[in-house]
């Protein structure tokens, strides 16, 4: 049994204990407590007559978005040329100071300086620099050492502080509460990521384990790249007993520990899992894995 204290969750329910629930009592201590599966008196929670098979919900209306910035450095670039560019067209309606544009302006200039012109000379010098390495081991000649000149800044570009990409995130942060910033303004500014499909929710599935410790049995579980479109995972157990599978718990935090007392007697404990969203079960459930336990 478990104490309870205020807006404690119920792990067979994943919602706050409700003063009807049979398995609530108050302590000789005054306290208040909770039946967990393997006290005595404990009232089994209802389960969907047919778990195996569950009803999906209505698909999620909800809307996940890439991230705006390319991974690829060569997109950068032209990420950070397109982003100070229309920057410059949209500043007056969106009420930004000047000063402050021409700050982030120069920001994304430095950059593109240092993405195409530096990095690819430092690039060329390394492979000089190799191709020297290699002479001076096992070649012959007259040997020179590479000297790397790094490339001169463009017209209107200046060198600027540490952190010029990380300011201008925070300043897209804030002009995307401007409400000015219409969507239409975000996308020519390239500051909006594209729509990211919804995963195929009727065929979503857990993996998951089994592993006996001394501690109780380890349930290990993972959301499989999908925890932007996912709330919980349901895991339930069959502890041979008679009560069929009943709800372990309502976790959302991958792995779990099942810290039920062992048996006297060796019995297999069986478990499966099934992905939750918006309170609804959705996809399909798990193979079912089982340990022997007791004994």
């Amino acid at each position: 049994m478990r104490q309870l204290f205020f807006d404690a969750i119920n792990p067979y329910t994943g919602r706050i204990h409700t003063l009807d629930d049979a398995n609530l009592f108050f302590g000789a201590d005054g306290l208040g407590y909770a039946r967990d599966s393997w006290d005595e008196g404990f009232v089994p929670y209802v389960i969907p007559a047919h778990p195996s098979s569950p009803t999906n919900p209505p698909p999620s209306t909800r809307m996940t978005r890439q991230n705006y910035f390319p991974t690829r450095q060569a997109d950068q670039a032209v990420w950070l040329e397109n982003f100070r560019l229309k920057l410059v067209l949209h500043a007056v309606a969106l009420g930004l100071a000047a000063p402050r544009v021409a700050d982030i302006v120069a920001d994304a200039r430095w950059l593109v300086h240092l993405l195409v012109s530096w990095l690819g000379s430092v690039r060329s010098h390394g492979k000089a620099a190799t191709s020297t390495l290699e002479q001076a081991m096992t070649g012959d000649g007259p040997l020179t050492l590479p000297v790397h000149t790094p490339p001169p800044l463009a017209d209107g570009v200046v060198a600027r502080p540490a952190g010029a990409l990380s300011r201008i995130f925070d300043f897209i942060a804030e002009i995307k509460e401007n409400d000015a910033c219409t969507e239409a303004i975000q996308i020519e500014l390239g500051i909006l990521g594209s729509v990211e499909p919804p995963p195929d929710m009727p065929n979503v599935r857990p993996d998951i384990t089994a592993i006996l410790s001394a501690a109780g049995v380890q349930i290990g579980w993972g959301w499989q790249g999908l925890a932007k479109h996912l709330d919980q995972c349901e895991i339930q157990v069959d502890r041979a007993d008679g009560k069929g599978w009943v709800v372990l718990t309502y976790d959302t935090t991958p792995g779990y520990l099942d810290t039920t007392p062992f048996p006297a007697a060796l019995t297999k404990w069986k478990y499966r899992a099934i992905y939750r969203v918006d309170d609804h079960q959705v996809g399909l459930w798990s193979a079912e894995v089982s340990v022997n336990v007791g004994g």
